[in-house]
């Protein structure tokens, strides 16, 4: 209940969606407004001189709007008295509300639900140096293995996803797990820090991941360009990706493009499996 000009105005309001126009009296003088939409909209003054504007719950559309919008420009040529609050006031938090809530129901959290397909395989980077697990760390390692080393390859679980909304530069959405473990490859940050990758344990099935639950730092976007180079971009922190050093023995690590670091990757022994 709100006062405009000397007078009350009752709004219930459900919901409001697109549309198409609004037909009305122009009898400034009438005591009762007739609207196209009679059934989701009334607007009619009592005997003690209180406006009642009125929106009940029927299929709506923006002729509700419209309907708002005449109903309360009418109320400034029926009676001008001083108040707590203008018309024109109440008219600007009517349909700030109305917009607030429209936007509000189209506001949808994307999903990535997990597809039958992994691709299995070991990572190389774009120097030939293979991703293996730091000993005793949660952290990988880019090293040059030489011959007879290759024990110490980490086999990685490629699970693909799809997603309910578009994926930048067709990406394929994936979580990358060391195969027969529970550990994860995760970006995330601590106090305000830049991103970095850590491996995280999960003890949970992956099926489904929204965006802003505790596992979305497990998502990357991979993308294939060229012949066989991979990239993987963080879904939780857009612009940062997996990357490693130009040295043996550096950490794998999360960096934005051009800071010095690589950020393209080979996928080796890769197979492809349906579940």
């Amino acid at each position: 209940m709100m006062a405009c000009d000397g007078y009350d105005i009752t709004l219930t309001y459900d919901d409001v969606s697109e549309t198409d126009s609004a037909f009305y009296s122009d009898s400034a003088d009438s005591d009762e407004m007739d609207c196209s939409d009679q059934p989701s909209m009334s607007c009619k003054c009592n005997m003690d001189g209180s406006i009642r504007l009125e929106m009940s719950r029927h299929p709506s559309s923006m002729k509700q709007v419209v309907n708002i919008v005449i109903a309360v420009n009418r109320m400034k040529h029926v009676k001008t008295v001083s108040s707590e609050f203008g018309a024109e006031q109440v008219l600007d938090m009517i349909m700030d509300r109305v917009i607030q809530e429209h936007h509000m129901e189209r506001v949808v959290t994307p999903s990535y639900t997990k597809t039958n397909q992994t691709v299995k395989c070991n990572v190389c980077d774009q120097f030939k140096k293979t991703l293996v697990q730091s000993t005793g760390s949660p952290r990988l390692l880019a090293v040059t293995l030489r011959d007879g080393n290759n024990r110490y390859k980490v086999d990685f679980s490629l699970s693909l996803y799809a997603s309910t909304s578009a994926t930048p530069n067709a990406s394929q959405p994936v979580c990358l797990a060391i195969s027969q473990t529970n550990l994860y490859l995760a970006c995330t940050t601590l106090d305000d820090a830049s991103p970095h990758l850590v491996l995280k344990e999960i003890s949970e099935t992956l099926n489904t991941i929204k965006v802003g639950d505790q596992n979305d730092n497990l998502l990357f976007f991979r993308k294939e360009t060229g012949v066989a180079n991979n990239t993987f971009e963080s879904v939780k922190y857009p612009g940062w990706f997996i990357s490693t050093a130009y040295e043996d023995f550096e950490q794998v690590d999360m960096s934005q493009m051009s800071k010095g670091r690589f950020t393209n990757f080979t996928l080796e022994k890769k197979q492809l499996i349906r579940s």
